[in-house]
């Protein structure tokens, strides 16, 4: 039987997605936009708070938005992991916008906001409304929107977190040492960055499992680990953006061993791709702490 090329399958979906869906997917971007905007205004407590209004609100926002699909996968009831990468998108633009001064620069970085969030539901809703098995390529896009969403949300957990970001806090600052966090920040820090890799390692293993104990096992693994190395980088002090990037890394590197199956990883250049990955990270963190130091 012949297969139906991807491109050809992304635009059925798209013409499939219907005028209720693009009227529904424009008024949740804007809600999204017009929060994230608004809690540049916050820190501290609020900024949290209004962050978890605002995942809760993506949440059941994008619900109704895939609700408005017709599809036999929607009619059936929509599956809790097509919410995930919007509501993880949002809330790490909600973070990393306390990174962009007050001014000017917000109008863009509100602009990549609505992009991002707009990408993330139309490409859960493709998936929605396709009546085939996803593609290699299809697979590898998630991916993609994975590890985005992922380096955007542990930005923004560390811009979030005063002195999260070794070197974003610390003003005036030209090559001093900067301080460790206190216990309380570090196990906030961890925590937050924990429940972003969780809910992405559960959209990931969502894509090669169909049981969900094995994908809330899968996604914890994800949540300790990511912890686990977000404590040690932030241990580090690695400067600004470094941290989320490696954090990145590490969150590509466990979903590539852990999804992989025993043939792939005995494959001998998946082994070298991985080793390589492995050592040009501890490469980076170790001449970043050498810089400093």
């Amino acid at each position: 039987m012949q297969r139906t090329p991807a491109l050809t399958r992304r635009g059925a979906a798209d013409a499939t997605l219907g005028t209720s869906f693009d009227a529904a997917r424009r008024d949740l971007v804007l809600l999204a936009v017009v929060i994230v905007g608004l809690s540049r205004l916050l820190d501290g407590p609020f900024a949290w708070i209004v962050g978890a209004i605002l995942l809760g609100a993506i949440l059941l926002g994008t619900l109704a938005v895939l609700g408005t699909l017709e599809a036999p996968e929607a009619e059936r009831g929509i599956p809790i992991e097509s919410l995930i990468l919007p509501a993880v998108a949002a809330i790490g633009c909600l973070g990393a916008i306390q990174l962009v001064p007050i001014g000017v620069w917000l109008l863009p970085a509100l602009g990549a906001t609505a992009l991002l969030v707009d990408r993330t539901v139309v490409l859960e809703g493709r998936i929605l409304v396709s009546d085939v098995s996803l593609s290699d390529e299809e697979r590898s896009s998630i991916r993609v929107a994975i590890l985005l969403t992922g380096f955007i949300a542990f930005a923004g957990v560390g811009a979030l977190v005063p002195g999260g970001l070794a070197g974003a806090i610390v003003s005036g600052a030209t090559g001093g040492p900067v301080p460790q966090l206190s216990a309380a920040d570090l196990l906030v820090l961890a925590s937050a960055d924990a429940l972003i890799a969780g809910l992405l390692g559960y959209r990931a293993a969502s894509l090669r499992v169909l049981n969900i104990r094995e994908a809330l096992w899968s996604a914890a693994t994800y949540a300790v680990a990511i912890a686990i190395t977000a404590a040690a980088l932030r241990a580090m002090a690695l400067p600004r953006l470094i941290g989320p990037a490696l954090l990145t890394l590490a969150l590509y590197l466990w979903d590539a061993i852990h999804g992989a199956s025993p043939a792939r990883r005995r494959d001998p250049a998946w082994i070298w791709q991985t080793a390589l990955l492995v050592v040009l990270g501890v490469l980076v963190a170790g001449w970043n702490v050498l810089i400093r130091s």
